[in-house]
């Protein structure tokens, strides 16, 4: 052994403290560290190479304690959280750890706002569903009350501006009191809403109302996650691409209220019959609580509910005081409203389901609203009717018709059907109308079908034309209401190339000599058969026609003679319209039934309608002047219960299907038909014993209509008398035709036929100016009753002998005496037979 001192072995734990070179790696600086388990850690850098580059032995020993050396950190790893865990004992292994935490929170995060984004990007606003854009057209009388309201959907849209700001306040109060200032979107109140209906609060969605509004307009209302995501994204869409009020509009618009009314308007109507400017705080507050429970919260149809509603309705109140939107004084006045049990039917039953199907039909024929626009619905149609008049109307046809009818132990009356209609003479407008006893029941409108035959009150036009035309009987008479005629039943008419033609008056009564004025009132078959001729049938059409009549009429064209005797099924309305142009002195103005159309507040444009001249004055007056005997002695007395004077003419079809009445006062011309149809046939039936009585005519039930109707209709108004000019000659009588005694009114000589140039006595009247008139050699109109030397015509109220004497006061001849119950015509002087045309000595003055 050697003497020098030798190099001790390094104890565990021991580490060398010599410097060490500043980039040398710790590793190497420290060849013995131990890790935390004691074991030594080899420097990876003790082997050197050697000379030539290859490891020696220390090379390889170094590599070898460095693989162990990271098995031994890796170990040491494991050890220590083995030991972390198993202090993390009992609870402690559920609490996460704040990496735990805080990595969950971004991925939630990261989750939140892609989804968001996406969903935001794939979401679009759709389309409106059909049932938010359905809306009901509503019909309204002339004075702005309701008639009906047609449409699958009760809705009427308004603006914000239409609607009360009690109203707007009391859904705000109710729904969403922080709607103008917070987002579309309330992520806490739904929340909120969701826990208060899972933990049985009451169902509460939380949805603001521009989710309300989106839920309603865009989307179903099925309860599903879908369609409350996509709900969420549109309303935020929404607020950005709408004003506030815009969206307050819509969701008033239309949110469901019961009672079938979607928006607020329908529901203003279905529960006070008001429009929603009406709205006072108490009702708005009302309608406010339907919207969170529109069947239950109902008082009328569930009572047991009313103190669940009250509260709610408190509830608004107390909430627009709190917002500052109503007077705490006036909220302590307030009493609940309680709704009307019954408001006005807005159905199609009683004459509201034919208003709206002859206001559509008008409608579209005048080109106003084309139908699939109106079908769309959105309109709110002003009409021309008059509530007032419409009520008097069935109100008459109920007590001088309807109400006399027993159906059980008459089959006829079964038969019986009432058609009518009224318009003002000046300005065209049909102020009532009656169709039949009730819509569902009878579909056909009676006031606008052209089935029956207008019979004898279709004489007048022939009349008319006459005088238009200057005609001439076929002896060369010129027609006036002196123009004597034979009156001889089945008497063949002269001077017609066709077939031979003899009407028969009816009953088969012989009336001889008598003149167009006595022709008139009796309603002569044989006199206005001959004095179609006279005039020439295609100048007697072309006059209808001008008058009023639609050139569309049934059976008008090539009916030759018999187009005097009312062969042609002419309409109710129609023939109220050619009769309103006799009042109106001869001008034509195109009948309306609308008088304003509105869609969604923008007003549509009506055509224009031009007043035009239909026949001269002298020959509309001069018909006048005749119809007024037929209503003073006539075969129309019952109409004098109207208290007024009046001109009208009555008529019975073939075979007692249909009876009529048309007649005018200077303010109203009315038309009244009695039909006969089978109910289930829908044929023609005969009104033969109909109401207990032998017969209907004209005289009987639709005159008294007439009477009673027009009394009422113009009640309160002053009375109006006519003002007639007549033709030249009018109030002149004229001496019989020749051998008069029982042969023909002409003689039968062609050689001096009609011609439309008046004669020297014509031209010596003055000249006629353009509104018909004539002018004296001043210049000025004469205004009295007769143009023709400046004299007033008076009622014709003579009487007259069994010769037929005649009287001049008015124009009129009258004569022939009176005739016996059998002799009568059926639309004639009225007799013991049962029917009601006698007044019991009521007259107008």
């Amino acid at each position: 052994m050697s003497d020098e001192p030798q190099p001790k072995k390094p104890r565990p734990g021991w580490a060398s403290h010599e410097p060490q070179a500043a980039d040398t790696p710790d590793d190497s600086r420290d060849d013995t560290r131990t890790d935390a388990a004691g074991l030594p850690r080899s420097n990876e850098s003790d082997g050197e190479a050697d000379g030539h580059g290859e490891p020696g032995p220390a090379s390889a020993k170094t590599g070898a304690s460095a693989t162990a050396g990271a098995s031994a950190k890796k170990a040491a790893r494991e050890e220590r959280r083995a030991a972390l865990k198993a202090r993390r004992t009992g609870w402690r292994r559920l609490v996460p750890t704040w990496r735990m935490v805080l990595g969950a929170f971004l991925v939630t995060a990261l989750l939140v706002v892609g989804g968001f984004l996406l969903g935001y990007t794939l979401v679009q606003i759709p389309a409106a569903n059909a049932a938010a854009t359905q809306q009901a057209n509503v019909y309204l009388y002339a004075d702005g009350t309701v008639i009906a309201r047609d449409g699958e959907v009760n809705r009427e849209n308004v603006t914000l501006s239409q609607i009360s700001e009690d109203a707007q306040h009391a859904v705000l109060a109710a729904e969403d009191r922080d709607f103008y200032t917070e987002s579309a979107v309330d992520p806490l109140a739904m929340v909120r809403g969701a826990w208060n209906t899972l933990t049985g609060k009451g169902k509460q969605s939380g949805s603001t109302i521009t989710q309300q509004y989106v839920k309603n307009y865009y989307l179903r209302q099925e309860q599903t996650v879908t369609r409350k995501v996509k709900e969420f994204f549109i309303a935020i869409k929404l607020d950005r691409n709408q004003s506030k009020d815009e969206i307050l509009e819509g969701y008033l618009n239309t949110s469901f209220f019961g009672r079938g009314a979607y928006g607020i308007q329908a529901a203003a109507h279905a529960y006070y019959d008001m429009d929603a400017s009406e709205l006072d705080a108490g009702r708005a507050a009302y309608l406010a609580a339907l919207v969170n429970a529109p069947s239950q919260y109902d008082v009328v149809a569930h009572p047991g509910n009313r103190a669940f509603v009250e509260k709610r309705w408190n509830y608004v109140l107390d909430g627009m005081v709190d917002e500052g939107w109503l007077d705490p004084a006036e909220r302590a006045r307030l009493t609940f409203p309680v709704p009307k049990r019954t408001t006005l039917s807005t159905s199609m039953s009683g004459q509201r389901g034919y208003i709206v199907n002859i206001v559509k039909q008008h409608l579209t024929d005048n080109k106003i609203v084309d139908e699939a626009s109106l079908d769309a619905g959105g309109y709110r149609i002003t009409t021309t009717l008059q509530k007032s008049k419409q009520d008097a109307f069935v109100e008459s046809v109920d007590d001088n018709l309807m109400d006399r009818l027993d159906p059980k132990n008459r089959k006829v009356d079964t038969y019986v059907r009432a058609g009518g209609a009224s318009i003002e003479p000046k300005t065209g407008k049909v102020v009532a109308m009656y169709n039949g006893i009730d819509y569902v029941k009878q579909y056909t409108p009676n006031a606008t079908r052209r089935d029956f035959q207008t019979g004898s009150s279709f004489k007048p036009f022939v009349f008319t034309a006459a005088v238009e035309n200057g005609s001439r009987t076929q002896d060369g008479r010129r027609i006036t209401p002196g123009t004597h005629y034979d009156g001889t039943s089945e008497r063949p008419v002269q001077g017609w190339p066709g077939p031979r033609y003899a009407p028969e008056n009816e009953d088969h009564e012989d009336y001889g000599d008598l003149t167009v004025s006595e022709a008139t009132d009796k309603s002569v078959n044989a006199v206005y058969a001959q004095m179609a001729v006279d005039v020439g049938p295609d100048k007697v059409r072309k006059t209808a026609v001008d008058l009023g009549l639609s050139p569309d009429t049934p059976d008008l064209d090539g009916a030759g003679p018999s187009i005097a005797l009312g062969v042609a099924n002419a309409s109710v309305l129609d023939m109220t319209q050619a009769y309103a142009t006799l009042a109106n002195h001869g001008k034509h103005t195109p009948y309306t039934l609308v008088e304003k159309v509105t869609q969604n507040g923008r007003d549509i444009d009506l055509p224009e309608r031009r007043t035009r001249r239909a026949v001269s004055r002298e020959a509309a007056d001069t018909t006048t002047s005749v119809l007024k005997g037929v209503v003073e002695k006539g075969t129309a007395t019952a109409a004098q219960t109207s208290g007024r004077p009046a001109a009208g003419k009555t008529g019975t079809a073939e075979e007692d299907t249909a009876a009529w009445f048309a007649g005018y006062t200077p303010d109203l011309a009315t038309v009244v038909a009695v039909m006969g149809q089978d109910p289930v046939t829908a044929g023609h039936k005969s009104l033969y014993g109909a109401m207990g009585l032998p017969r209907v005519n004209g005289g009987g039930a639709p005159a008294e209509i007439w009477g009673q109707y027009t009394r009422d209709a113009l009640e309160g108004e002053p009375v109006s008398s006519f003002s007639l000019r007549l033709q030249p000659g009018a109030d002149e009588s004229q001496p019989p035709a020749p051998d008069s005694s029982g042969g023909p009114s002409s003689s039968g000589d062609v050689s001096a036929p009609a011609t439309d140039a008046p004669d020297d006595e014509d031209t010596d009247s003055g000249t006629p100016d353009d509104d018909g008139g004539s002018t004296g050699d001043d210049g000025s109109e004469s205004e009295g009753e007769n143009g023709t030397g400046g004299t007033t015509t008076g009622s014709p109220t003579g009487d007259t002998g069994d010769g037929g004497g005649t009287g001049t006061d008015g124009g009129d001849t009258t004569g022939g005496g009176t005739t016996d119950d059998g002799g009568s015509n059926r639309d004639e002087l009225p007799g013991p037979g049962g029917l009601s045309g006698a007044l019991d000595g009521r007259r107008w003055d």
